[in-house]
């Protein structure tokens, strides 16, 4: 319980207490001075409980008495209620402030030697965002979505890590291969491309949206889409690509062609081992302006003592005042 229950708690036994203390002082007080008085000043005093003022007087101060008792009866009441801590039902509506961002990861058999050392770049980049959405999807060919986009980091942690735990190929089936061989072909760039800028939600909203796609480039079969097509696609939807390129430097046809891919919307491609690669894609993506994202309003119950708080108090002060004018 918190100090400030117990705090109104024993202010209240207080008061009850001391309510109940001047009553039986000022009852015993009485009977003593009638006890000890001579019979002259008794009889004075039959003619002196005659008077009106004196009537007057004393159905004033039983007035008061009765008063402090009922105030501190009021007082003890709602100390009760505080401690019982009064809730109300408040509406609110959380705003995020953030960009989005679709991981798009290729898992190609040219891949699944440096798949586990991309997914360690996911989790480095992970650390550095603040607010940002961030979704996953993977593809061959064909694409499946892992998670879609998200600002509940310790979940995007966990399901990078378990993304990661299938390149071991402790299972009969990875689970990177589930649903990412549906098609004729492999390592489909322009079709995995296409499908990641197509996992962006809130499509009627200006956000800032970002695709980081970790691929060799090696296409094997037919693709819906080229490469470049794909990259018209993202941008014609305001969709930057940051390319994270594992053979940068090896092949030079296919560095520039993801090069000119992200060019086009506005991105850049890195190579995979950079030391700087997780700090420049950082610091582009939070070069584009966050844009506020309305989320679902949540109905919480949040603690409301404050109006039996002041009563409380009132009642204290009107029994302080009340004592004061008794022992007038």
């Amino acid at each position: 319980m918190a100090l400030n229950t117990w705090w109104m708690i024993l202010v209240a036994l207080g008061v009850l207490l001391v309510a109940t203390a001047v009553g039986v002082l000022l009852g015993l007080r009485g009977r003593e001075r009638a006890e000890s008085a001579p019979a002259a000043l008794v009889s004075r005093a039959e003619r002196l409980r005659s008077l009106p003022s004196f009537r007057a007087s004393v159905r004033r101060r039983m007035s008061l008495l009765s008063g402090i008792l009922i105030v501190g009866a009021i007082a003890v009441l709602l100390g009760g209620v505080v401690a019982a801590r009064p809730m109300s039902a408040k509406t609110i509506q959380p705003i995020n402030n953030s960009r989005d961002i679709m991981l798009c990861l290729d898992v190609s058999g040219s891949m699944s030697d440096v798949d586990v050392e991309v997914l360690s770049v996911f989790e480095e980049l992970l650390k550095g965002f603040k607010g940002e959405r961030i979704g996953l999807t993977i593809f061959n060919s064909s694409p499946v979505q892992v998670f879609p986009l998200t600002d509940d980091y310790p979940f995007v942690k966990e399901q990078l890590q378990r993304i990661r735990s299938s390149f071991d190929y402790n299972d009969e089936t990875p689970e990177h291969w589930v649903g990412t061989l549906n098609g004729p072909g492999a390592s489909l760039i322009g079709d995995g491309l296409a499908a990641c800028t197509m996992r962006f939600d809130h499509a009627e909203e200006d956000r800032s949206r970002s695709v980081i796609l970790a691929t060799d480039n090696e296409l094997a079969g037919a693709s819906i889409l080229t490469i470049e097509e794909a990259a018209q696609y993202a941008k014609s939807k305001k969709v930057r690509v940051f390319a994270l390129n594992p053979v940068q430097g090896k092949d030079a046809e296919v560095s520039a062609q993801l090069e000119n891919a992200a060019a086009l919307t506005g991105g850049r491609s890195y190579a995979l081992r950079d030391t700087t690669t997780v700090g420049d894609i950082i610091a582009e993506i939070q070069k584009q302006e966050a844009t506020a994202l309305k989320g679902q309003a949540q109905v919480v119950r949040v603690d409301s003592p404050n109006l039996a708080i002041a009563l409380t108090l009132v009642s204290i002060l009107g029994f302080l005042v009340l004592l004061w004018r008794v022992r007038l």
